[in-house]
């Protein structure tokens, strides 16, 4: 049995570690993030050819360029099609964060519902679902362009919510979303770019990251927990 610490500042650290540890989700697994990642990169590239095929432009920014500059009705026209494409990206993309994850708490023996677990879930979701509708309001009005730039922003402000309940590097997550979406209201007609950068490399080379810190075998490495 590993003797108690005579010191009473390294005791009340210890402890105070233990209760971080106890209030977050400290499990997420970082081939879910590069799952993630691959899916938003198939996604961009279903995008691309669906805009392509609408509006009958091949080049790499062409159709999205198009739909900025389109009417409104011709962009709800486009907007059924965009939305399963949508749904069917976040819908894979949970999915394999599912698998993945429930089979780290797994081995972690831990349960993927937990209180933390819990906690976490609900700091993303209400800036995704907030964000979500505002960027659907964006795209039925005249303020377009600013779809993809919101899209990014709102994803980061919701990562860096949600990093408070679990490990810290998807803090840098967070700000590199928001980063790219400024850069990204700059350059509006490269959206769809931006967009394969943020959500599909962005959380590849984060799932690499984080995989090569905490789950690789021979590797692992405790999770870092900041004040």
């Amino acid at each position: 049995m590993k003797p108690a610490n005579p010191d009473p500042l390294a005791q009340l650290t210890e402890i105070r570690a233990i209760m971080e540890r106890s209030s977050r989700f400290l499990s997420l697994s970082g081939l879910s993030g590069v799952g993630a990642g691959v899916v938003a990169l198939l996604g961009t590239a279903f995008s691309m050819r669906l805009l392509e095929s609408a509006f009958q432009d091949s080049s790499v920014v062409g159709g999205y360029a198009r739909l900025l500059h389109s009417s409104a009705e011709m962009r709800r026209a486009e907007l059924p099609s965009l939305l399963f494409l949508t749904g069917g990206m976040i819908g894979l993309a949970l999915l394999v964060a599912f698998f993945f994850t429930q089979r780290r708490t797994h081995n972690d023996g831990q349960k993927l519902w937990s209180a933390p677990g819990r906690r976490l879930a609900v700091a993303l979701a209400v800036p995704l679902v907030a964000g979500g509708l505002f960027c659907l309001r964006l795209y039925l009005g005249t303020d377009v362009a600013m779809v993809m730039p919101g899209l990014l922003v709102f994803y980061g402000l919701a990562l860096l919510n949600a990093s408070k309940y679990t490990l810290d590097e998807i803090r840098w997550l967070g700000v590199t979303q928001i980063g790219l979406g400024l850069v990204c209201m700059l350059f509006p007609e490269w959206g769809l770019l931006f967009f394969a950068l943020g959500f599909g490399l962005g959380h590849i080379g984060y799932g690499l990251v984080m995989y090569n810190r905490y789950e690789r075998p021979g590797k692992a490495g405790k999770p870092v927990i900041s004040s």
